[in-house]
């Protein structure tokens, strides 16, 4: 992947995974998450406290974390990045979210999974829109 296609696939998928991320935790699982917070409830900010600058850059440094992985494993397929994204975004979240059960009061053993899987499949679906990003204009 050349340093455009790089450039592009970063703030594509950081823009797609806010988007997603919004429609998976803001709207489907919202209620579920609520539900099955750790002990210390009310730790989580109300959607009209959220701070949408930090959580847009962490969302733009993850698409770019993902666009580096793709672009040096030289995945070019829709399939072989869901793939990849999918299994980056499973293990990054996975380990935070083990590390933060591990010391905080913040989230359930039934949140930290629900939120590993949610997140990959997130993950898969910026993957796959990053290789065809990497893929497109190449002859096959």
């Amino acid at each position: 992947m050349n340093i455009s296609k790089f450039i592009l696939a970063g703030i594509a998928g950081g823009i797609l995974i806010f988007l997603l991320g919004y429609l998976t935790y803001g709207l489907l699982l919202a209620d579920f998450f609520t539900k099955h917070a750790g002990p210390a409830k009310g730790a989580g900010r109300d959607m009209q406290q959220l701070l949408f600058l930090y959580l847009f850059i962490g969302n733009l440094l993850f698409g770019f974390l993902l666009a580096y992985v793709i672009s040096k494993s030289g995945i070019t397929t829709i399939g072989k990045g869901f793939i990849c994204g999918a299994t980056v975004g499973f293990l990054a979240n996975a380990a935070n979210g083990c590390i933060t059960f591990a010391t905080t009061w913040l989230i359930s053993r039934t949140a930290l999974a629900a939120d590993a899987v949610s997140f990959a499949v997130v993950s898969g679906i910026v993957g796959a829109a990053q290789a065809w990003i990497a893929g497109k204009g190449k002859k096959a």
